[in-house]
């Protein structure tokens, strides 16, 4: 039965997006013929040397093994790591039939972050390139948005990561701030950055200009709006675009109209900004477009000033796009991880290590969704069930250390003919308004006695 948490419109939601056919007509279940395509033993060798880990022992829980082992500590979060390597097979024939659980400790820590961290990076770039993914006049839909993570509270992890506090009282646990950039239509993350809880997410943000591609357009949420970040990002390559909404208060000068809700304005930037912002401009030039909904009007600010290549008509309805990668946050955390929010490990280097197996897991779960919503017509991925759909890829990839390699192709195209199996229905309207509601309380409330009425 579906949630209504994963219940996604299937309507027309990507309107003013156009389709590279021919990429389409490419992307065909014969393009894929196993699934070392999708991680390969090549792959993963060349991370290792390029981290400088090279291993001369031959042991039982080999380095390219154990890659897939950190891939399973993501996809069965309710398993400790011994019981992963056993579920997976993963591990060379010995005089035991199971490993130690200290070994798989070890294992971890000789593998260490920096290679889970350049597979994600070329693994993204693989599979972003295979497959194919609407656009807006040319320009990649991407978004860019913040996610708090919590680790075990260990004196190491406090030191690294920090906790959140105020004046009264700290939080329980150490956490991590993150910022994802992910192309929309496919929830395929390409980029990430994270650090200590106390880091600002601007400057997360600034580390995804260098890897964001050209020809783009990247949606922010209105706490990202800030001249020194969005000046950097659309000057940085070639037509890298931003759409982010007007902060109320904000400062312009109107230097041409062009319509009653179209107009291109002047933003002044402060000293402070330009001391902070290495290059920052005194004045920035961008685009403001104006939208009314039920009588309210939303005010977006962007950096596509041509108003011939890019339409007012389709501008203002980008930013709803954006909503999507909070729903990926939500399915890494309540669907991939079972709603266990604290991190496994202990140390904060396996942390790093953790964080990033959690982005390959997720990208590797959606490329096989593309491939699943590909394979019908006129379905987008995002128009899947990331529970169901997800739980059943698991479940194939588990399957696949008892299988010869001839079959593998076809548990492959097994996953295809299930697709339509995960369509998700047409969203309903809201039936009712957003409103606060009263918290349940924690034990029942006694009810004061009815005194006797006196004659």
């Amino acid at each position: 039965m579906r949630s209504k948490s994963d219940v996604h419109s299937t309507s027309g939601f990507f309107m003013p997006l156009d389709y590279d056919f021919h990429s389409l007509a490419a992307f065909t279940p014969e393009y894929f013929n196993s699934l070392s395509e999708v991680l390969s033993p090549e792959l993963i060798d060349k991370c290792l040397k390029e981290s400088g880990i090279v291993t001369l022992r031959k042991r039982r829980l080999p380095l390219e093994m154990m890659v897939w082992s950190i891939v399973g500590m993501s996809m069965f979060r309710h398993l400790p790591m011994s019981d992963i390597v056993n579920k997976l097979d993963i591990m060379l024939p010995g005089k035991r039939p199971f490993v130690a659980p200290s070994a798989v400790v070890q294992a971890r820590q000789r593998l260490g972050a920096e290679v889970v961290k350049r597979i994600f990076e070329q693994t993204q770039q693989i599979w972003h390139e295979k497959t194919p993914s609407p656009d807006f006049c040319g320009l990649k839909l991407l978004g860019v948005d913040g996610v708090v993570w919590r680790t075990p509270d260990t004196k190491e992890n406090d030191r690294a990561f920090g906790k959140l506090h105020n004046d009264k009282r700290e939080s329980a646990y150490p956490q991590i701030r993150m910022v994802c950039q992910m192309e929309l239509s496919s929830h395929l993350l390409t980029a990430s950055s994270f650090d200590k809880i106390s880091t600002n997410e601007m400057h997360l943000a600034a580390d995804l200009i260098p890897s964001t591609p050209d020809n783009s357009l990247t949606l922010f949420d209105k706490g990202f709006y800030s001249l020194g970040l969005l000046h950097p990002w659309q000057n940085t390559g070639v037509e890298r675009h931003w759409l982010i909404p007007l902060k109320k208060g904000t400062q312009f000068e109107v230097v041409r109209k062009l319509s009653a809700r179209d107009q291109i304005i002047r933003l002044k930037t402060t000293l402070q900004a330009r001391k902070k912002w290495d290059g920052l401009p005194t004045t920035m030039d961008a685009r403001l477009v104006k939208r009314t909904i039920k009588g309210k009007t939303y005010s977006i600010l962007t950096s596509m000033t041509d108003p011939l290549r890019y339409p007012v008509a389709n501008i203002a309805d980008l930013y709803a796009h954006r909503w999507e990668i909070e729903l990926g946050f939500r399915e890494m955390k309540q669907y991939m991880l079972r709603n266990l929010l604290t991190l496994r490990s202990k140390k904060p280097e396996m942390i790093e290590q953790e964080l990033w197996d959690v982005l390959l897991s997720y990208n590797l779960i959606r490329f096989q969704m593309a491939k699943m919503a590909h394979s019908l017509k006129g379905v987008m991925p995002y128009q899947l069930s990331f529970n169901r759909a997800s739980a059943y890829i698991i479940q194939e990839l588990t399957m696949l250390p008892f299988v010869s390699p001839g079959k593998i192709p076809k548990i492959v195209n097994s996953l295809l003919d299930m697709a339509e199996a995960f369509v998700l229905p047409e969203r309903r309207e809201r039936s009712y308004p957003r409103m606060v509601k009263a918290r349940p309380k924690r034990y029942p409330e006694r009810k004061p006695k009815k005194m006797p009425v006196s004659a």
